[in-house]
């Protein structure tokens, strides 16, 4: 008799998690276009389908709605609060991996003085408001809380902010990068003692108090219990990562990790600290190893799938009428203002005072102002708890959207001021870079996809998740390198004692790619393979050649020659809005030009090239019907002209496409009815039924 209820709770929950994961996608990446960050979309999409929203409207099936109200203090269902639970102990076992820590070690000093001045800033700051508002005292949970709430920054946000500015490795960024760390670090001690302030209290008497030697004992008791399992944790980070390998496959060992973050978060909460502090510290032990962007890369999907999901159940225990009432818009204001002030006081005092001048003192605190992940986790925390109520939990979010909007573009303008941030020079450190301008992308791409295989023949832990942003990473023991490309450029950055294994590895890879390119030559004929292109009579796919568009057809070029031909055409998308940037579009096809001509027999030519130019596959069509000398294999003039352009980094159906095309124009007769059509809409008509 009780199955029934328990299917029917399954059957919501799977309904509630398939919205979810469609309303946080397309809600995060339209405020990403917009330049927002996108867990402010994840937001907004738990506030709009959430129980107060549309998830409370009655529909056939639902009385109460798909999303209805919970039980007790949360707005969700238990069984959508636990997946969301799993979710943080996710974001921040990330977290700890992401941390940079040779660098949290090397930038303590100043990051950890930064940090403390902001954090005990803010807390003050926010326990003070509390009391105003409150009427209460310094010890009252929601006082703590408050306090609590703003002392750690989004280091997500900031470190996104930074990189895209190319800022990543000024001493104010290196700076607010460290402090970040420590941020989350002493935020999560705050919230440690202030559980165990808050657990002590509910076991007392109306007449009982809290007593100072009693804070004292909880704050040494957490912070003891942090620092010994982080030291732990460092200590035998390689031992742990040598069991780990022995299961030898990468994803066994990466969702091994994972289990261990798992295991770690419920000893930490059946201890009476917080589940995401055991997750923090399975990460931070493990970020130092080779297998940590091997592990980041492996549960990558789990992450994207997982932490959205987190994020939008924290918009949904908003009620959207609160954050709209007057005493929660006041009340936020205020909050926000102070939040904004103590980190800008808090963490650019002490920049003052440690050789940074105002302007790289207002950088590091506006780059400790945006408040983000942390903050949510720990108001999912208080809420759940039953100390912060849903109006307090508004005000939150209210300060979360105005600082993560407000302060990124004031940080941005001040990046973008040419003088230093600091009053003194700063020296070199030990890290090392080297570039190499190949000539052609394409060049570029190759070399990097060669060297990224034989380092991982010679037994490097490679992480390939942002390969689309140019951007990789390769671990070997000791051995770290920061491998970018951008378009023909790459560059890698590694510690100067590395600096001869680059040379060493990059000069291999030369060698090895100029011995193939020259067994290619000599075994391969090219006229002959474009001979047999056009006379290949396989199957198509139609649907490819819907790319094929009127407005992008001309039936009467103008040029006289291979460029003017490829520059009308390139300028005919750019005339259409096709294209990102025109000129690099315009380089990346004659640079495939020079390499070989596209020209072919029956009068076709088919130029293409794949750049960052575009985001999507685009073509262009034209005609000329004296024709042009496009170094035909036939010593033909060329007649008809199709452009192709893709991505680098962005999977189209390029070779589909090509093929397509070529089978189509096989047929010689109709070749002269494309050339001879009366309209770009004849031309795209045969094209495309053909």
């Amino acid at each position: 008799m009780e199955a029934e209820p328990i299917a029917e709770q399954m059957i919501v929950l799977i309904l509630q998690l398939g919205i979810v994961i469609f309303a946080v996608r397309f809600l995060g990446k339209l405020v990403k276009k917009l330049g927002a960050p996108q867990v402010l979309g994840e937001l907004v999409a738990g506030i709009i389908i959430g129980p107060y929203a549309l998830g409370g409207i009655t529909l056939p099936g639902f009385p109460e709605g798909i999303f209805p109200l919970g039980a007790g203090s949360l707005a969700v269902s238990i069984e959508l609060y636990a997946f969301a639970t799993v979710a943080s102990i996710i974001l921040l076992f990330v977290s700890g991996l992401e941390t940079n820590i040779k660098l949290f070690i090397r930038y303590s000093l100043a990051g950890g003085i930064i940090s403390t001045g902001g954090v005990l800033a803010s807390f003050a700051a926010g326990a003070a408001i509390g009391m105003l508002v409150f009427q209460t005292s310094f010890t009252d949970p929601r006082c703590l809380f408050l306090g609590v709430l703003i002392t750690s920054n989004s280091l997500g946000i900031v470190a996104r902010l930074l990189s895209d500015q190319k800022k990543m490795d000024t001493p104010e960024s290196v700076t607010i990068l460290a402090a970040s760390v420590f941020d989350d670090v002493l935020s999560i001690i705050a919230l440690t003692v202030v559980l165990g302030v808050v657990a002590m209290m509910s076991g007392m008497d109306a007449a009982g108090g809290l007593h100072i030697p009693s804070i004292l004992a909880i704050a040494g008791k957490a912070f003891g219990i942090w620092l010994g399992c982080t030291l732990l944790g460092l200590v035998f980070s390689k031992k742990l990562a040598f069991i780990l390998k022995l299961f030898k496959s990468n994803f066994d060992f990466s969702v091994l990790a994972l289990g261990i973050a798992l295991i770690l978060a419920g000893l930490f909460e059946k201890q009476g600290l917080a589940m995401i502090i055991g997750a923090y510290i399975a990460g931070l032990s493990l970020s130092g190893t080779d297998i940590a962007p091997v592990i980041q890369d492996r549960i990558q999907g789990i992450y994207e799938l997982f932490v959205p999901v987190f994020f939008a159940v924290m918009g949904m225990m908003v009620n959207f009428r609160d954050i709209i009432a007057p005493q929660v818009l006041m009340f936020g204001a205020i909050y926000t203002a102070a939040a904004l002030i103590a980190k800008l006081a808090g963490c650019g005092g002490p920049a003052l005072l440690l050789g940074f001048n105002v302007k790289g003192a207002l950088r590091i605190g506006l780059g400790m102002a945006p408040r983000g992940e942390m903050t949510l986790i720990v108001a999912g925390i208080g809420l759940a708890e039953g100390i912060l109520s849903q109006q307090i939990f508004a005000v939150l979010i209210l300060m979360i959207l105005i600082t993560t909007l407000a302060v990124p573009p004031l940080l941005t303008a001040m990046l973008k001021l040419k003088s230093p941030g600091t009053r003194k020079n700063v020296k070199g450190d030990t890290s090392a870079a080297m570039t190499w301008n190949f000539p052609t992308g394409e060049i570029a791409d190759l070399v990097m996809d060669t060297l990224l295989n034989d380092l991982r023949d010679d037994g490097f832990y490679i992480q390939t998740r942002n390969l689309r942003e140019g951007v990789s990473q390769a671990r070997k023991d000791d051995i770290s390198l920061s491998i970018h490309e951008n378009e023909n450029i790459v560059t890698i950055e590694t510690s100067k004692d590395n600096m001869h294994f680059v040379k060493t590895a990059i000069y291999e890879v030369i060698a090895e790619l100029y011995e193939s390119v020259q067994k290619l030559k000599d075994s391969s004929d090219s006229e002959a393979m474009k001979k047999d292109l056009l006379e290949s009579d396989g199957k198509h796919n139609h649907t490819l050649l819907s790319y094929i568009k009127p407005e992008c057809t001309c039936i009467s070029l103008k040029g006289k020659n291979k460029e003017e031909i490829i520059t009308e055409l390139v300028d005919m998308l750019a005339a259409q809005g096709r294209l990102l940037d025109r000129d690099m579009v315009w380089k990346d096809v004659l640079e495939r030009e020079e390499t070989i001509s596209t020209g072919l027999e029956h009068g076709v030519a088919m130029p293409r090239a794949k750049s960052d130019g575009v985001d999507d596959l685009v073509v262009a069509v034209g005609i000329k019907k004296e024709g042009v000398d496009f170094g035909s294999m036939d010593a033909k003039k060329s007649r008809l002209f199709i452009l192709e352009i893709s991505p680098k980094r962005i999977s189209e159906p390029h070779l589909q496409f090509l093929a397509a095309v070529s089978a189509v124009l096989a047929d010689k007769d109709l070749c002269e009815d494309i050339i001879n059509a009366a309209s770009p809409e004849k031309v795209a008509e045969i094209l495309r039924n053909h």
